[in-house]
């Protein structure tokens, strides 16, 4: 069984609804279930109890109830049957039991007013309405009487009596004037809630002829008015004349003058009174106390605090006013009035009474026969209410007897009841100040169960969220409910459903498996039905990326986003709202799918901007705040105040912040006198100071303004303050800056800065300008000068000291006096040259150069420093001259030496010296010659390789450019590299330094050969150059020679000119060259590139293309080769574009060419025709490519008979064990050509055409060092390092090392 929610109080036979509970007694409003269902009268609307009608409309008197079969209608007036028929004015609406009561033609409302009441009955009983008195609206006019003019003294109290004629309802008092305006109220004059005038006091502005009251009736829309109160208000003083003129002598001392007084109560009158008000009424408590100086009102509760929320002070707090009154409200309230000479107070008892308000109204009974009920009628009221009952408006006590009824006070109790004793039953609830009356039928039907919810209706409800699954049913005796899932499934229990008293199932969280079917099974003991629901649990609708706060600035531009996820089968509209409202009508507001942008920000859309996700099952928002900020405004009102000879004070009021706290104010000045149009800084404050002690200069015109600064900028600058002048005084400072420089030899030229037009204090601004020669006694020679920067001292020796100062002055005196400075007349060339010049020879590239100073004396000024000219007569080993290019190094300061570094080795030098002043240089020195010795020569010019045979091959080579020296021999070395990149023995030969070319026989056949090779002078070996070569293959097919163990050669005897080596077959493991990829080349059209390289590394490898846009900072966009092709198509690019382009290779990190910049071609127009696309291209094309692969089978063919074999291994991988030999230009490995026809097999080879390897050198480079000096100048010019070369290692020989090389040791052996 199903659990209830409600308790089965005496088991009370209750329809059960919908969402209503089981106390609900209405019969459910379904049309099919009203058809069939009888249900007793009920009334619906009725006029209100008191109803005052206005006498120029018709009256209508209101009465609508509802049952089954629909109710008739009667009316009692004043106790007695209304005849309606028998008045012709008097009709009923149709189906309906309103009067309505015609008197526009003749009739009057008074000859209907009385108490009305209405009766609707059927057969199931009859329900009554209240008892309606009908009033006719009344607004009588003003009595007519002869109103006297008011007289009184100033200071006197004084009320102006209203009083209205009655009228129903009460009219609305008001005072005005003639010209129809309300007359002003304070706290010494105010209307009470009589509606009379109280004047605390009077005064001579009192004096009026039109006081005029005012009624306003509301019914009748109509305002009477009361014949006008005149007012003449005397003062003492023509109070005084007229008592001397016209009253005896004591009359006239009688008189008093106007004296202040205590107050004292004009309304209410007393010191207690009494107040009854109704519970739930307006309590309005009134005190107004005349005096002088006027009073003022404060209210008190006895015993207690005023409530509140529902205490307000209206009149000047002269009334104190308490809404919704209880009987807790009842107490004493005191009113005190006081002034400047005492108080007096009131005492009003307040008494709250009640009505009869409801505690539990009759309900109606709907019951099935043998069942039992109640009807409860409790209601509460001061004094305490009388119950009375009825049924079908009859007294209960003249009512025919029903054994199952039995009335208990305020309770009717029914039992075992039949359906012929359905009634209406009455409840009356009544005390000396009103009345309750209440409907509530007992209706005893017998009803099989019926379920009103439709059959297969769907739910559809959010996960997590409650379902409630309706099953609204009827019947009688009420049915019992049951709720099973699916169409077998069993009774539903337990704490994941809630079964409602209506019917209704409720699951608290449902969950995606709480979808399905369910069934609802009602049955009571006259039958059983049921009826199927079906629910459906969808997705929450989630905003997974909500709004954030922003911060902008204005006129710029902002956007939220607010991205939902939702249930696939739910639509979901997504609305944006700012501050809760709708977005303004602006196209600056712009709404995307997912996000709000909102373009050029201005203050007005500060706010907080919320998104709102609906679907027809749920809603979700998300709200951010949008700060509009931007620069302050700019402050205004500057006011200069505390105006002083040296100081002022500026004040300003800030301007808005515009959302961004100020930080500081910025004050500039403007001398309207010296620069006018010009702003100055003057000073800082924090942004929190608005007020700044500024300090001023004598002599200036000042206007100040200021600037607002924030984080986001600055104000624009405040309107200029009043200008302010400050007296004239004497300058307060000299000029800055002074100097003393000559410009010729015999004068002195003095300088300085002058002061600005501020800093002149006074008018008539000059310069005295004074010098003396220093040391020498003389007196000071002083001139005074305009207002200028410059002074010039004729006739003055050669380079003499003096003492300089220089004194501002104006009209009103003279500045403090000046500090003295130092200068110097004129500079002349120094006269002599510095003697005993002297070279050391440090080495070969290196000398130091000493010398004697000159006398200080004779450089006839500042001294700068001495100047070395140097440059090379001639190279030594060339034996021939050059074009001469001097060198200058010059050494700061009274240095007596320095060192020349850069000299090229071997070569003959000369030098000269000069000092240097400011002037210019000083005679040279005589030219003093010295020699460099020997150094190490640069590599041989070139080494090419020619003529291989089966067992010899012929090598030829170019002296150095540089032998710094005289060579004395060549040094060649050389070893065979076997398939693997190890390395053979190591053969030495010396050759004469006479020769340039070398055959070396007795080679193995088809053997690759390492040769290093460098050039030698007395000092030692110079750089060298390396070679590799491959001698032919044995035509005849010839084994090679047996194989050493494990070292892939056999010892072999080599016979070579001058000298003879025979070396141990040792061999070394070569470290394979790093793979490369390089000659990028781009061929582009108008929207595609072809894309070619080589490439140098392991097989195998897969290849990709990069390309960008040339200048631009996006991604590389990556394109896939297919294979290990060394070429590839760009498609799709951009006509008349320059791109970017780089290869690279899968798998090998950081394995990427250098980049390419191409330009695709112009767009051609629409009907030129591509070429490629052209049938008979392509077959002239196809053509082409046949007879060229024909051309190469046919090459490759005799190729092979004529014994000529291509180089089969890249050099890169062959590297000396010390050396690794690189690509002069751009750093990178090389490769071979043929050794016949001197072509190279690829592009990049390492050696030109001819098989030469040049070396390019720089000449005569002061960096240059030659034999790997490494320093740096130090202050005087002198050379630090270490002068000793560096000489490269030697190839490995024999069996010195069986380790890989260092490739560190290798980069470093580079050239």
């Amino acid at each position: 069984m199903m659990t209830k929610k409600s308790t089965p109080a005496s088991r009370a036979s209750l329809i059960l609804f919908l969402s209503q509970m089981i106390a609900a007694l209405e019969v459910p409003l379904d049309p099919i279930l009203l058809k069939e269902l009888s249900q007793p009268p009920t009334i619906t609307h009725q006029s209100p109890k008191n109803y005052i009608v206005d006498p120029r409309e018709n009256i209508v008197i209101q009465c609508e109830a509802k049952g089954k079969p629909p109710p008739s209608f009667s009316w009692t007036r004043n106790g007695t049957h209304f005849d309606i028929d028998k008045d012709a004015r008097v009709t009923v609406k149709p189906n309906s039991g309103t009067l309505v009561i015609n008197i526009m033609n003749g009739g009057k409302a008074e000859a209907y007013e009385g108490i009305y009441q209405c009766t609707a009955k059927n057969e199931r009983g009859a329900a009554i309405s209240n008892n309606i008195v009908i009033r006719s609206s009344r607004s009588p006019l003003w009595t007519k009487e002869k109103i006297e003019p008011k007289h009184v003294r100033e200071g006197d109290p004084l009320v102006l009596q209203c009083s209205p004629p009655v009228g129903l309802p009460p009219p609305i008092i008001f005072w005005m004037d003639n010209s129809f305006q309300r007359l002003p109220q304070n706290e010494r004059v105010s209307q009470g809630l009589n509606g009379d005038l109280y004047f605390s006091n009077v005064k001579p502005q009192d004096t009026r002829e039109d006081y005029i009251c005012y009624a306003r009736f509301n019914h009748t829309q109509t305002i009477q008015q009361k014949q006008p109160i005149s007012v003449k208000v005397f003062s003492m003083d023509s109070l005084n004349e007229t008592i001397s003129a016209n009253l005896s002598d004591t009359d006239f001392y009688s008189a008093k003058p106007l004296t202040e007084r205590r107050p004292a109560l004009l309304t209410p009158v007393g010191s207690t009174s009494t107040k009854v008000e109704l519970r739930g009424n307006v309590l309005l408590l009134e005190c107004i106390a005349e005096g002088l100086p006027t009073p003022v009102i404060r209210w008190i509760k006895e015993g207690g605090e005023l409530p509140t929320n529902r205490t307000f002070f209206e009149n000047f707090k002269k009334t104190l006013k308490i809404i919704d009154v209880s009987e807790a409200d009842s107490g004493k309230y005191k009113c005190i009035a006081r002034n400047t000479l005492g108080s007096t107070h009131h005492t009003i008892t307040v008494t709250v009474k009640a009505a009869p308000y409801w505690i539990t109204a009759p309900r109606n009974l709907v019951l099935s026969p043998g069942e039992d009920g109640t009807l409860i009628c409790r209601a509460n009221g001061n004094p305490k209410p009388s119950i009375s009952w009825l049924r079908n408006g009859v007294s209960i006590a003249i009512a025919p007897e029903d054994p199952s009824r039995k009335v208990d006070g305020d309770t009717i109790i029914f039992s075992d009841v039949q359906e012929s004793l359905s009634a209406v039953y009455q409840c009356n609830a009544s005390n000396e100040y009103g009345y309750l009356l209440a409907n509530a039928f007992v209706n005893v039907l017998a009803e099989p169960p019926r379920i009103l919810t439709p059959a297969n209706k769907l739910y559809q409800v959010i996960a997590n969220n409650p379902a409630l699954l309706d099953c609204a049913f009827f019947g009688s005796p009420v049915p019992e409910i049951e709720w099973f899932k699916g169409v077998k499934g069993s009774i539903l229990h337990g704490d994941l459903y809630v079964f409602h008293d209506n019917g209704t199932l409720e699951i608290p969280v449902a969950q995606k498996d709480s979808t399905g079917t369910y069934t609802c099974v009602a049955r009571n003991k006259l039958g059983k039905v049921q009826n199927e629901v079906h629910l459906e649990v969808k997705d929450p609708t989630m905003i997974i990326k909500q709004p954030e706060y922003k911060i902008v600035q204005r006129a710029g531009q902002v956007s939220f986003e607010c991205t939902i996820k939702h249930d696939r089968t739910l639509i979901p509209t997504i609305t944006w709202l700012k501050d809760n409202g709708e977005l303004p009508e602006d196209e600056r507001f712009i709404i995307h799918k997912d996000s709000l942008a909102i373009m050029n920000v201005t203050d007005k859309d500060d706010g907080t901007y919320t998104c709102v996700a609906n679907t027809t099952l749920d809603s979700v928002s998300a709200s951010a705040v949008l700060t509009v900020v931007d620069r302050p405004n700019s402050p205004f009102d500057l006011e200069l105040t505390d105006q002083l000879e040296r100081s002022v004070q500026l004040s300003w009021i800030p301007g808005y912040d515009n959302n961004s706290p100020i930080t500081n104010f910025v004050v500039e000045y403007e001398d309207g006198m010296h620069e006018p149009g010009i702003w100055h800084y003057q000073t800082e404050v924090r942004g929190t100071q608005t007020t700044v002690q500024l300090k001023l200069s004598p002599y200036v015109n000042y206007s100040f303004r200021v600037i607002a600064v924030n984080e986001i900028g600055r104000s624009q600058p405040s309107e200029a303050s009043e200008q302010y002048l400050t007296k004239a005084a004497k300058p307060d400072e000299n000029p800055t800056g002074v100097q003393g420089i000559g410009s010729e030899p015999d004068n002195l030229v003095i300088t300085w800065e002058p002061l600005k037009g501020f800093q002149s204090n006074g008018p008539g601004l000059q310069y005295k300008v004074s010098w003396r020669q220093k040391d020498v006694g003389d007196e000071w020679t002083s001139v005074i000068v305009a207002n200028v920067s410059k002074y010039i001292v004729s006739g003055t020796p050669t380079f003499v000291p003096y003492e300089i100062k220089v004194q501002s002055l104006n009209d009103l005196g003279y500045a403090p006096e000046p500090a003295e400075v130092i200068g110097h007349s004129g500079e002349d060339l120094p006269m002599v040259a510095p003697g005993n010049v002297q070279v050391h020879i440090v080495n070969s590239t290196l000398a130091k150069v000493h010398w004697d100073p000159v006398p200080l004396k004779t450089v006839r000024g500042h001294l700068q420093g001495y100047r070395i000219y140097y440059w090379k007569v001639q190279n030594l080993s060339k034996r021939r001259r050059r074009h001469v290019e001097k060198k200058i190094l010059t050494f700061s300061g009274n240095k007596t030496h320095g060192m020349l570094p850069g000299l090229e080795p071997y070569s003959s030098y000369k030098l000269n010296v000069r000092v240097v002043n400011g002037k210019g240089e000083g005679p040279a020195s005589p030219d003093k010659l010295f020699k460099t010795p020997e150094g190490v020569p640069s590599s041989p010019s070139f080494l090419k390789i020619t003529n291989p045979t089966l067992d010899s091959l012929t090598l030829e080579w170019g002296p150095p450019t540089h032998p710094n020296g005289v060579l004395i021999a060549y040094t060649l070395k050389f070893q065979p590299i076997n398939s693997t990149h190890e390395l053979g023995p190591l053969v030495d030969i010396r050759i004469p330094a006479n020769e340039t070319s070398l055959i070396l026989s007795n080679l193995n056949y088809s053997t690759r050969y390492k040769f290093y090779f460098y050039a030698q002078t007395s000092v030692g070996s110079g750089s060298q150059i390396t070679e590799e070569a491959v001698t032919i293959m044995d035509e005849a097919g010839i084994l090679p020679p047996a194989v050493g163990t494990g070292k892939g050669y056999s010892e072999t005897l080599f016979a070579t000119f001058p000298v003879i080596h025979t070396v141990h077959p040792t061999f070394y493991k070569v470290r394979p060259v790093y793979p490369r990829i390089r000659n990028v080349t781009a061929s582009a059209a108008e929207s595609y590139a072809n894309i070619s390289w080589e490439y140098e590394g392991p097989d195998h490898v897969n290849f990709y293309v990069e390309y960008g846009v040339a200048g631009s900072k996006e991604d590389w966009k990556k394109e896939i080769v297919n294979g290990s092709r060394s070429f590839f198509v760009l498609k799709g690019l951009t006509p008349g574009t320059a791109y970017k382009v780089r290869v690279g290779a899968e798998g090998l990190s950081g394995f990427v060419s250098s980049e390419d910049v191409f330009e695709t071609g112009p767009a051609m127009a629409s009907r030129q025709v591509d070429i490629a696309t052209q049938g008979w291209f392509i077959g002239l094309m196809c053509a082409v490519a046949l007879l060229i692969l024909i051309l190469l089978i046919v090459c490759f063919i005799r190729r092979n008979k004529g014994g000529k074999y291509p180089v089969k291994e890249k050099e890169d991988a062959h590297a000396d064990p010390e050396i690794q030999p690189m690509k002069e230009d751009d750093g990178t490995f090389g490769e071979y050509s043929d050794a016949e026809d001197h072509k190279p097999l690829k592009k990049g080879s390492r050696t030109p055409s001819d098989r030469t390897v040049k070396k390019e050198d720089s000449d005569d480079s002061l960096v240059d060092y030659g034999e790997g000096v490494n320093g740096q100048f130090n202050e005087d010019g002198s050379f630090i390092g270490q002068y000793s070369g560096k000489k490269e290692k030697e190839p490995a020989e024999g069996n010195e090392s069986s380790e890989a090389p260092s490739p560190v040791n290798a980069m470093n052996s580079f050239v």
